[in-house]
């Protein structure tokens, strides 16, 4: 094999140059000299026969060949990255820790079952567990804050399988407006009455979920909190049928009689962040999330 006269830590220098804006900003985010990053950025352009980077002003900003070089070295960085955390992780025997990102439509009785089947499984692995709304899950695997997720959607990049089926039913507080109509709703109807929408906790706010058309919006930041304020009579929302449960069977909550779309089936999915490379916990707790969910609501 042909031993690679570029260095990870050149690489890892030009990388912070680029996020950082500059050899200053990068000398200090890497703790070292604004003299030794410049070296090493300039060593690898010489290396490699190509100009990575060129400076504007203060800021360093990446050449069409740095462009295509930097973005297959960061997939390297994030690699070698990984590797060494699996090596640890080896040495112990266990992962000891599992980062699990879980959208808050998921049951948290599902959860709460599954984690408890692992714990005595886990050999002391600790699950740092962190619930996301929407695009927020999908930013967790893109950042590399989570080993194992549970999504609406599969982000790019990503592999995952469906773990559970949910149903979102239209939903209000019996004493609501769109109750007292007695007849069967029509998307005018709904359009001038408030509606409960749960905000998306991705950085960038950009996916929604559901009908969104009504005029005056209530946003949350939670499920929970939505369903509250169905209850409470602030508005109506499309909320989980697992959630709803006990507040339509109490009689706090009323299906809105749509004439159409009352109902809507959504998917949640379990999503690795490194498929082919889980450590021994994490493949024991995918196996626990599988056969809870495969067998939910009995489970619970």
């Amino acid at each position: 094999m042909k031993a690679t006269r570029v260095t990870l830590d050149q690489w890892r220098a030009l990388q912070s140059v680029v996020d950082c804006g500059g050899y200053v900003q990068a000398a200090a985010q890497l703790h070292r000299s604004q003299s030794s990053v410049s070296h090493a950025v300039a060593r690898m352009q010489a290396q490699l026969g190509v100009r990575l980077l060129r400076v504007e002003g203060r800021k360093a900003r990446l050449t069409e060949a740095g462009v295509v070089l930097l973005q297959q070295a960061r997939q390297l960085l994030d690699d070698a990255a990984h590797l060494e955390s699996q090596a640890r992780r080896l040495e112990r025997g266990w992962e000891a820790e599992l980062r699990l990102v879980v959208d808050t439509a998921f049951p948290t009785a599902l959860l709460m079952q599954a984690l408890r089947r692992f714990v005595p499984l886990g050999r002391g692995t600790r699950v740092q567990l962190e619930e996301m709304v929407l695009s927020g899950v999908d930013e967790a695997l893109q950042t590399g804050m989570a080993d194992i997720a549970i999504g609406g959607q599969v982000p790019q990049g990503f592999l995952g399988d469906p773990l559970l089926h949910m149903e979102f039913i239209a939903v209000a507080h019996p004493a609501h407006p769109l109750h007292t109509l007695g007849r069967p709703l029509s998307a005018v109807d709904l359009r001038r009455e408030t509606q409960v929408v749960v905000r998306d906790s991705g950085s960038a706010r950009k996916r929604d979920s559901g009908w969104l058309g009504a005029q005056q919006r209530w946003t949350v930041s939670g499920l929970e909190t939505a369903l509250s304020a169905v209850c409470h009579g602030l508005g109506f929302a499309w909320l989980p049928d697992h959630l709803i449960a006990p507040a339509l069977a109490g009689g706090r909550l009323k299906p809105l009689p749509l004439r159409e779309g009352q109902r809507y089936s959504a998917a949640l999915c379990l999503i690795v962040a490194y498929p082919d490379r889980p450590g021994p916990a994490a493949r024991e707790l995918l196996r626990i999330l599988r056969e809870t969910a495969a067998i939910w609501p009995a489970a619970s």
